[in-house]
Order: C-alpha cells, then structure tokens, then sequence
C-alpha cells in the first residue's frame, strides 16, 4: 500500500501541471511534493511524469494511474471530510470563483447571512472575469456564465442571462424612439469588443413573435468590458447592448431606460458549479444551496430576463 501522501502528490501535480502549484494546494514545499512523487514512481517501479522547466507531462503509465486514482483519491478526502464534520456545523476555507462585478453585485450582499447561519466557514473568494479549473486550482466552487464546463463538473442554473439596449434617460431626450433594432443605427453606441477574438461584437436581438434582426449600432465608444460599458451608458454616452446582470440594478432605480422593450438575445445560462463528488464537502454543499435559496427567493430568474 503506498502513502497517501505520495498518491496525493501524484494526482495534484498531474491536475495542476506542476510540483510548484500542487504544493500550494496541498501545503507543503515544492521539493517536498516532488520527492513523494519520485518516491512513487520508485515503488512501482513506472516513469509517471516527462518533466521539463515548463511543465510536467504524463507519461502513457502516468495517465492510467490517474484515471484510476484520480476519482478514488476525490471520494477519499470527502468521506474524511464528512467524518470530521458528522457533528458539527459546515466549517473550514471556502474557495469561490465568481466574476468581479457580478459577486459584488449580487453574492458579496448574501455574505453576512451564509456567515450568521455557517460562522465556522471562512470564505475565501476570487473575483476574476475568467472560467477557472476548479479542481486544478483547487475551488470548491464557481459561479459564472459562457461556460464550457469540463467533464466531471455538476452546474445549477441560477437563471438564463437576456442581453438589452439600454440608454440614460438624456441619451434619449428628443431623440425618435426606436420600433426596431434597425433605427439603432442613428445613435452613438457604446460597443463591446471580444476579448476572445479581438472582434467587435453584433448582436442579434429577438422579439415575442420570432423575429431577428442584427442590432448594428453606431460605434462611438468600443470597450472590452461589460462594467465599463455600463457605467459609460450611464454617464449618457451611447446605447449600449448590456447583460440583465449588469442592466437590471439601473433599470430598476430609473438610471438607465430599456430600448427597444420586448427585444432581447439570449446569452445562455449563469450557472453555479461545482466538482462533481460522491461526498460534496459541507461547506461546499451549504454554499450551494444557500445561493440557489436567495436567488430564487430574489425572483432573480425573472429579472435576467428582458421579454
């Protein structure tokens, strides 16, 4: 039987890519981790990394190791973390992805009611426009949308995200009020540009009875940045093509005005996910219900939607 120790190492370093960033996950020094792995291989007597200054790449023996333990190791560290939580509240660091103004927009008012109800969980969280590796960088959990979710991953829906033209009331003082996304072309507009492709973006709005029709603004002002773009409209410098997330605040308090009502594109899901695990750890397990009980008492659903 081999030290849990060295078959941890194993299979964080094959997760993260490197000694350097298992070692973190697991709380010991780079050497440390490497030894247990050498250790390892040395026991069994098979090459499990191709090592290089850059990274570790699995040898053929590395990956057949790893899709066996990999699960096994999971369910190991779950069940002791059930044992030692079997009578007590959910406790322990809580690592959360979350982008930087959606979590503060709508989980960081949640934070003081998780604590009151789990006080012996310390939230750690990482606000950061960016889909994570989950298990790779070690969080429990993540919150976003545009996700492609990796195998092994379980997601809750939160609610579909619509995209809406929105402008400040002075933007359209005096101005003719839009029927269609084609009379869009006469106002200045606040675009958005694809950090992904470096493309400006079209968007393609809907309506009630199926129609489609491009929304081509005229482009004023381009930012990468959905935040930005908001406060921009705000400040009444365009129209601009705005997430419900970051509209509806501003739509509720009169700041921002729809344009264009009852025309709306779908920009998929804003999904809660997690590591898929037999054994979900407490914390992680509270969080996630926590979350999907406000947002759903919050009618949060309802308000991502620009029918």
């Amino acid at each position: 039987m081999q030290p849990l120790s060295h078959i941890e190492s194993f299979v964080k370093s094959a997760e993260s890519g490197s000694f350097s960033a298992a070692a973190r996950l697991l709380g010991l020094t780079p050497a440390a981790v490497s030894k247990n792995v050498a250790r390892l291989e040395a026991s069994l007597g098979v090459r499990l990394f191709q090592r290089s200054t850059r990274r570790l790449t699995l040898t053929e023996g590395g990956e057949h190791l790893l899709r066996d333990l990999g699960g096994a190791l999971s369910t190991l560290a779950d069940a002791l973390s059930h044992a030692a939580e079997a009578d007590r509240q959910p406790a322990g660091t809580l690592k959360v992805s979350m982008g930087q103004a959606f979590g503060r927009t709508y989980l960081v008012p949640l934070l003081e009611g998780f604590l009151a109800r789990y006080p012996a969980v310390q939230p750690d969280w990482r606000f950061d426009n960016r889909q994570v590796d989950l298990i790779g960088e070690g969080f429990d959990a993540g919150i976003g949308g545009g996700l492609n979710l990796n195998p092994g991953m379980v997601a809750r829906e939160l609610g579909r995200v619509h995209i809406v033209a929105v402008a400040s009331p002075a933007q359209l003082q005096g101005k003719p009020v839009p029927q269609h996304p084609d009379d869009l072309a006469a106002f200045d507009g606040i675009v958005r540009r694809s950090l992904r492709t470096g493309r400006v973006l079209v968007t393609t709005l809907h309506n009630a009875t199926g129609d489609a029709a491009a929304a081509l603004l005229k482009p004023r002002i381009v930012f990468d940045d959905p935040e930005a773009i908001c406060q921009a409209a705000l400040l009444g410098m365009g129209v601009a093509l705005l997430p419900m997330p970051f509209a509806a605040p501003w739509l509720q308090s009169g700041a921002l005005l729809r344009v264009l009502p009852g025309w709306h594109a779908d920009a998929g899901p804003m999904l809660l996910y997690y590591p898929s695990r037999t054994l979900l750890p407490a914390r992680t397990r509270a969080f996630v219900d926590f979350v999907v009980e406000h947002f759903q008492a919050g009618g949060f659903a309802q308000r991502m939607r620009g029918d």
